[in-house]
């Protein structure tokens, strides 16, 4: 099956899913919320699945691992993605398409199903790349005006409030999100700042470290 193919017929799981929770909501008016959950869990086996992984920990690189991250910030880049705001090429290729049939109650929900499932990780072997990554992570590089990843993510990379979490996330996905701030490519001023500042080696060290993380 094409791309296009592929992306057409999980448009139409995601349109006949619509009717099943529109339906759901009228036989049951006094428990929406549920209904909504049992929707976003459709959602998240039937499509999302298909690249995230069942339960959000996605086992190819490309993707990113969606289980344990913040409901707010899963919430904040699905609306990004209907929005058509978010620019990075997966985006593109990917989530405009798929986001452009989601309500709000349906990513509400979808956030919070991600969010209370277990995140997986990858153990990184090589010991120096990842002492690095953490010096990064933890300390920063002042000369270079590179502040502490941990100062917005938390000491442990969870993520704090609006700010994702990083823990156990596809090394090869943080590079590529963080290449694409550094071209503003993905337009967040904050990132940007810190990517720019930022050579291969030291952004390989980084995403090496925060994959191991539980």
């Amino acid at each position: 099956m094409s791309a296009r193919a592929e992306l057409r017929h999980l448009l139409a799981l995601i349109a006949g899913t619509f009717t099943c929770v529109a339906l759901a909501g009228s036989a049951y008016a006094d428990e929406p919320d549920a209904a909504a959950a049992a929707h976003a869990r459709q959602l998240a086996v039937a499509v999302c699945g298909t690249c995230h992984g069942v339960q959000g920990n996605s086992q190819q690189p490309k993707f990113p691992r969606l289980a344990g991250q913040g409901a707010s910030y899963l919430g904040a880049q699905l609306r990004n993605f209907r929005a058509q705001t978010r620019g990075d090429p997966d985006a593109i290729s990917y989530m405009w398409g798929m986001a452009s049939a989601l309500n709000d109650e349906t990513i509400d929900a979808l956030a919070q199903y991600y969010t209370h499932q277990s995140a997986g990780r990858v153990p990184v072997r090589d010991a120096a790349l990842v002492a690095s990554g953490r010096s990064i992570y933890e300390k920063g590089l002042p000369d270079k005006g590179v502040p502490p990843c941990a100062g917005c993510h938390g000491s442990d990379a969870h993520g704090v409030a609006d700010f994702p979490r990083l823990a156990g996330q596809h090394s090869q996905y943080i590079l590529k999100q963080l290449a694409s701030f550094q071209s503003n490519m993905r337009n967040v001023a904050a990132m940007h700042g810190v990517a720019v500042n930022l050579r291969t080696p030291e952004m390989e060290a980084v995403a090496a470290y925060l994959q191991g993380l539980p």
